[in-house]
């Protein structure tokens, strides 16, 4: 009898190492059971969400299907995905991070798991640090809002850069700005969203998400920051001092700055300190013709030893406490050992509702016409205007 066929969609680029690693993943399992035969697929798209919607409503959804973390109410509410809980084992979460089950729950019930989490940190160039004078902030001790400041103007008028921070504008995602600059609004006080009435109205245009915006669009004016479109990264380069930026960048930077690369946590900008959570996760569709088998192949992606191939190549923080002991990046002396320290105290996950797209959206509307000098008080409640709007045109969106 042949093997069945699970097919699996990935949102890596089909040239990239990651994929690579998916699909060394998918021949090694392959060769070990004769039951199943993975397909591993690139399903690579910037509109990710509405690419997802016209491959269900056509019926053409693969068994497995990787999609990000606060994408799940969306493919759950519609039922799109399957819960997974039947398939865990006793005790089978018990070394997972929290943040990682938590992102992977829809009413109650777990539908997706990931091999890694993710973290937002602070980039620094040790050598324009110690030319500037500015104090390394550490978890216990980060920038406060003042020191901040202080920094991004010290680093500014060094001789050797253009500017103190990168922001890295350029990118102009809808799940970049939200994800990255999030935390600018958290640390306020602020936020996309009001967690508990799931509205945003008097959340992202209040007054404390409107004075974050307003210090970024500071930043900008003061000439602290750029908005820069036509290059890709201005820190590793030594043009910035600093890099407000994820775990993805962690390659690139290494290798052009070396041992003057330093990753710092974000400031306290005196809400206390802030950092996004939550990344690329692993579901079971509806329609799968034999869940099992999909569950057999996640399960073995999830072991310790394939998140640690993924992780070592991509440089996200692996899913399982055990493999993040024994990453040579995370572990007790790895290089990005901050990130997991960080998001165990500061961690804040995006909003959890079928409306993320909307609320990603149209905050990475507001945000590009605050970089361009709009009024961030208007901007930031016209978003909450169309957030809301989805939402009560929507009225069965569960929240939380």
């Amino acid at each position: 009898m042949p093997p069945k066929t699970i097919s699996a969609w990935t949102h890596e680029d089909a040239n990239s190492p990651a994929f690579d690693v998916l699909r060394k993943a998918a021949s090694t399992f392959n060769r070990r059971q004769h039951g199943y035969k993975v397909d591993i697929k690139s399903s690579h798209r910037r509109n990710y969400e509405g690419w997802v919607r016209t491959e269900a409503a056509s019926g053409t959804l693969p068994c497995l299907l990787e999609f990000d973390g606060p994408y799940l109410q969306m493919f759950a509410w519609p039922q799109f995905l399957q819960p997974i809980d039947p398939f865990i084992p006793p005790g089978f979460l018990s070394d997972f991070l929290p943040s990682v089950v938590a992102q992977g729950i829809y009413q109650g019930r777990l539908y997706s798991l990931g091999q890694y989490d993710s973290g937002v940190g602070l980039w620094g160039n040790r050598r324009y640090l110690r030319a500037a004078g500015v104090r390394i902030p550490t978890l216990d001790a980060p920038w406060s809002l003042k020191e901040f400041e202080q920094a991004l103007a010290r680093l500014t008028a060094l001789e050797e850069v253009d500017y103190a921070i990168s922001f890295a504008v350029y990118a102009r995602s809808d799940e970049f700005y939200s994800y990255v600059y999030a935390p600018i609004l958290q640390g306020f006080g602020g936020d996309l969203l009001d967690r508990r009435r799931g509205r945003a109205k008097g959340t992202l245009d209040g007054p404390q998400s409107v004075a974050a915006m307003q210090y970024f669009q500071r930043w900008l004016e003061k000439g602290w920051t750029q908005a820069i479109f036509d290059r890709q990264d201005d820190f590793d380069q030594g043009k910035a001092a600093l890099s407000w930026n994820g775990h993805w960048t962690y390659g690139n930077y290494h290798k052009s700055l070396g041992k003057d690369l330093v990753l710092m946590p974000l400031p306290d900008f005196g809400a206390g300190l802030k950092t996004g959570m939550g990344s690329w996760t692993w579901g079971i569709t509806s329609t799968c013709h034999a869940p099992a088998g999909a569950w057999a192949f996640l399960a073995y992606l999830l072991t310790s030893g394939e998140m640690l191939h993924m992780t070592n190549v991509n440089g996200a923080m692996p899913a399982r406490r055990s493999a993040i002991a024994r990453s040579p990046l995370y572990g007790a002396r790895g290089p990005l050992r901050m990130f997991a320290q960080q998001l165990a105290v500061a961690g804040v996950p995006r909003p959890a509702t079928p409306a993320y797209a909307t609320i990603s959206r149209s905050f990475r509307d507001a945000t590009d016409h605050i970089i361009a000098g709009g009024d961030v008080q208007s901007e930031l409640s016209k978003a909450a205007e169309i957030i809301d709007r989805d939402i009560a045109e929507h009225r069965d969106f569960p929240y939380p």
